[in-house]
């Protein structure tokens, strides 16, 4: 018997041979003028196509239906980033007066994430604050080797303000900026923050009990007692505890005009976004952030501060309220200090704090004339812009629906808040499963401030290798390596110990043990550059 062979090939039939070639001898070749394959490999092969293309059919789909866009299509896209700004050019040279307790890490995270997307350089601490409490010196920035040596694009991170250092450091064309917050709000944060630090505030029982009689409980000469009185002021660069009269007010708010462009206001967080986002002719993105550092507030229907709370404290205390519903209502280890005050307390703080509320004043009505000349209407539709943009992110890139939550529910250890005092400090998680370039896009908008200075410290500085010597020996580390946290290869604190609300450099047991190591280093680093100063001619 004859083997069997195929007739078909896609559904088409050969006719027995001998019957049509003669006639259509073009069709068969059409056809093809060879026998193809056996039938299972074409069923085989038109198989596979279908699902190539089925599989193709699907993912396609699904990445259109996905919540997680690609990056470049959900960052910076045109389309959300607001009303053309005109042909302005964006600011890049910018220096931030971060304020105590007035939403300023918040800020600062906006600056690291637009000077790290566009490869600006920062002047960063040697530690994580630029010498505070003490006036700024040019000698904190890490890196600095005299005026216009280098140049610098940003500057932000804690100091008291000193305007002609901050000079040799930043360009002339510098945009310098800060922001202000109600004493009162001020006073309340401040106390929740350094209860354990200041000891004006330690003493007290509550923060009632001390705006009864502030000068009960403060000593002008004890360290971090600058928390406690006047903290814009102080940070301003100016003499807290000096007696409050109407012509050193005037003063006082005059210096601080002719230094800074513009004052944001804390309460009015998104306006301020507004204005400054078409100051520095930014688009909309780069102003967009969630609230970081925020503390924990009490539950709802709990003892309060009073009213006036801003969309980050509404964030915060959805949070804990949900959080208190996870536990069963258990309460904290620590109870958290008693915030609650009468007006007539609220009006013996604004007194305590007379430069800061003249202060505040003084730059809220100013604030309220740049809106007017914005537009109200046209403030109230960019408004609304940012807070869409900003709950489109959230769902995007958060977990637990945009709420900040507690530091110790925060898988990745490495986006957990650094906590100070007995009030928690909240966090956010990352949405999971996002494409690599949206998580490192959502990283930005949540790395807290300490460790997103670590990673621009690490991208600027990067540490050097470590010189092998004889065996026997120790190895030889470099003089200061990333972060200003290490000397001679050895590291001078660990950042998760360091005391609640100590200043640069604390140790583990709040000693200043930070100051002799950077003594050493200073006296380095001016010896180096005084000698290429010689050799160059720079200074004299």
């Amino acid at each position: 018997m004859k083997p069997l062979q195929s007739h078909f090939t896609f559904g088409r039939k050969f006719p027995p041979s001998g019957q049509t070639a003669a006639r259509n001898p073009r069709r068969m070749c059409g056809l093809g003028c060879y026998r193809p394959g056996p039938l299972w490999l074409w069923k085989a092969l038109l198989v596979f196509v279908a699902i190539a293309f089925a599989g193709q059919l699907m993912g396609l789909i699904f990445n259109k239906s996905s919540v997680q866009p690609a990056t470049r299509l959900l960052f910076y896209a045109s389309d959300v980033q607001g009303p053309p700004l005109g042909s302005c050019r964006p600011h890049t040279h910018l220096m931030f007066l971060k304020t105590h307790k007035t939403a300023s890490s918040t800020v600062l995270n906006m600056l690291y994430r637009f000077g790290e997307e566009h490869g600006l350089r920062f002047a960063l601490p040697m530690g994580y604050q630029l010498g505070y409490p003490l006036l700024f010196n040019a000698h904190r920035v890490k890196g600095y080797q005299g005026p216009r040596v280098l140049d610098f694009d940003i500057m932000g991170n804690h100091m008291r303000f000193n305007k002609p250092e901050v000079e040799k450091v930043m360009p002339e064309d510098t945009f310098y900026f800060s922001i202000v917050r109600d004493p009162v709000a001020l006073t309340e944060s401040s106390f929740a923050y350094y209860k354990e630090v200041a000891p004006a505030f330690r003493k007290a029982k509550s923060l009632g009990d001390f705006a009864d009689n502030p000068r009960q409980y403060y000593d002008p000469r004890l360290r971090n007692n600058h928390y406690a009185r006047n903290l814009l002021w102080f940070d301003f660069g100016m003499d807290h505890n000096a007696n409050f009269s109407e012509g050193l007010a005037l003063r006082g708010e005059a210096l601080v005009r002719r230094a800074f462009r513009l004052i944001l206001v804390s309460e009015y967080y998104d306006q301020s976004m507004v204005l400054l986002r078409h100051a520095l002719c930014w688009p909309l993105d780069a102003v967009v952030s969630f609230s970081l550092n925020a503390r924990q507030q009490k539950p709802p229907g709990g003892a309060g501060g009073g009213g006036g709370e801003s969309w980050m404290d509404k964030a915060a205390a959805a949070a804990v309220a949900a959080a208190v519903g996870v536990r069963g209502g258990r309460p904290p280890m620590r109870a958290p200090p008693d915030l609650s005050l009468t007006p007539a307390q609220r009006e013996k703080l604004r007194e305590w704090n007379a430069l800061d509320w003249h202060l505040y004043q003084a730059f809220n009505r100013s604030f309220w004339e740049d809106v007017r000349r914005f537009g109200p209407e046209r403030m109230d539709q960019e408004v609304a812009l940012l807070r869409a943009r900003r709950d489109q992110l959230a769902r995007v890139c958060l977990r637990n629906g945009g709420r900040p939550v507690e530091a110790q529910r925060i898988r990745d250890k490495g986006i957990r808040p650094f906590q100070s005092g007995v009030v928690k400090i909240l966090g956010y998680e990352l949405q999971p499963g996002l494409d690599n370039g949206t998580t490192e896009a959502c990283l930005r908008l949540i790395r807290p401030e300490i460790q997103y200075k670590d990673v621009l410290d690490a991208k600027q500085f990067p540490r050097p290798q470590f010189v092998k010597g004889p065996p026997g020996q120790r190895p030889r580390g470099p003089a200061m390596a990333v972060g200003g946290g290490y000397v001679g290869g050895r590291p001078l604190w660990n950042r998760e110990r360091l005391p609640q609300g100590a200043g640069e450099g604390a140790g583990p047991r709040g000693g200043w043990t930070m100051a002799a190591a950077e003594r050493e280093w200073l006296a380095r680093q001016n010896q180096t550059s005084l000698l290429r100063a010689d050799a160059k001619g720079r200074l004299r």
